[in-house]
């Protein structure tokens, strides 16, 4: 499972472009617009050798930006909890968030080995939350899951990502359920601040 939801995050930032299907919408055009920038980027060979690596994080980080909702993701990630952050604590907690997902699978986005996804279908579940859901070809496997997104205004961002309906957000709830049920939120912030300092 932690394998495939691996792959899930993996593919937030290399999801390959076919033929878009008849009932995409603006959900699915969005995302694929923000993956277009990300696979000139992976596959440009000026930032392949070794020495070119942050280079390539720098603009990967940039693209995340926009296509991701940190704060949403963030706070449904903490669920009933994020009410017990102040404002500057929350703030901290979503930069930080950020980074620890970057140390987990920032390696395995780098090593993207041309994996193709169809994009299935889009479902509106309101007038703004839409889910797309998708399928990654690998030469062994086909995996199906879906990318939450949410609309705020008129831009669309992704705030999770399901695989054998198994979420982002949900696997890392319950870690911060678990650590917040024996410590403080400024001692979670210490213990993520230290998570990213790892080498």
């Amino acid at each position: 499972m932690k394998k495939h939801l691996g792959i899930a995050i993996v593919l937030w930032f290399v999801l390959s472009l076919l033929p878009s299907p008849a009932c995409a919408g603006a959900a699915t055009d969005t995302l694929k617009i923000h993956v277009n920038k990300v696979l000139e980027i992976l596959k440009d060979p000026a930032l392949k050798p070794a020495s070119a690596k942050e280079v390539k994080k720098d603009k990967l980080r940039a693209i995340y930006v926009l296509m991701f909702d940190e704060v949403e993701l963030s706070r449904r990630a903490l669920a009933r909890n994020w009410n017990s952050l102040n404002a500057a604590q929350r703030e901290e907690f979503v930069h930080l968030f950020r980074q620890v997902l970057e140390k987990t699978y920032a390696d395995r986005i780098l090593a993207y080995a041309n994996e193709n996804v169809i994009f299935d279908r889009e479902t509106m579940l309101s007038d703004n939350q839409a889910e797309v859901t998708t399928r990654i070809l690998s030469s062994s496997k086909t995996i199906p899951f879906t990318y939450r997104m949410i609309r705020k205004g008129n831009t669309w961002k992704v705030y999770d990502v399901v695989v054998e309906n198994v979420s982002l957000i949900q696997n890392y709830r319950t870690q911060f359920n678990e650590i917040l049920a024996k410590n403080t939120p400024e001692q979670m912030l210490q213990t993520l601040r230290k998570k990213v300092k790892e080498t």
